[in-house]
């Protein structure tokens, strides 16, 4: 069995839930992204960074794309639906081409307390309502326009756990050893 890491920065707790699920669902190490050095993660086989979606940002992510890693997926985690988001102009900012042609990528839906937000969180919301909802006519807001509105300023929890399972048949897949590998270990062995 190949080792995995499942690494997050979580601010407001919808990411470090999906972490935990998923690192308990692999029986993989778990680690908050401030608890592990840049050069460790060569010492997994599988990396799966997860990390809040906040203006066009990955919570942490420069913590896997500046450093290696033998396999790296990424999880995102933001209040918009994933079935209806457009996320390349965020993944262009967060990857290299070449990096992100290499890492599988994977977006969840989360939530927010907007009593817990940041003030700055706060005031990127109110920015967002303004230029992406207020100042369209009623009769454009699409659904996670309209989704936008009904819970703006409202607190709700999307994460769900049955969300993470095509990221677990991902690393389940690539946790095990490569047939020729097994071959040659078995050949090894052997000749001892």
């Amino acid at each position: 069995m190949k080792s995995i890491a499942v690494i997050y920065k979580s601010k407001y707790g919808s990411t470090k839930q999906y972490a935990e699920w998923i690192a308990d669902e692999l029986n993989a190490s778990l680690f908050e992204a401030a608890n592990i050095k840049p050069a460790q993660l060569l010492n997994y086989d599988v990396v799966i960074y997860g990390g809040g979606l906040y203006a066009s940002g990955i919570n942490g992510v420069k913590l896997v794309t500046k450093n290696p890693c033998k396999l790296l997926a990424v999880f995102t985690v933001g209040a918009a639906d994933p079935k209806t988001t457009d996320y390349t102009n965020i993944l262009k900012k967060n990857f290299s081409p070449e990096l992100l042609s290499k890492t599988k990528i994977f977006h969840l839906q989360g939530g927010i307390d907007y009593k817990k937000l940041e003030f700055n969180h706060k005031i990127m919301m109110a920015i967002a309502k303004k230029f992406r909802v207020d100042n369209k006519p009623q009769k454009q807001h699409s659904d996670e326009d309209r989704i936008f509105l009904e819970t703006y300023g409202k607190s709700f929890d999307l994460t769900e756990k049955s969300t993470i399972k095509p990221l677990i048949d991902f690393a389940q897949t690539h946790q095990q050893p490569h047939p020729f590998c097994t071959q040659l270990e078995t050949i090894r062995q052997h000749d001892r």
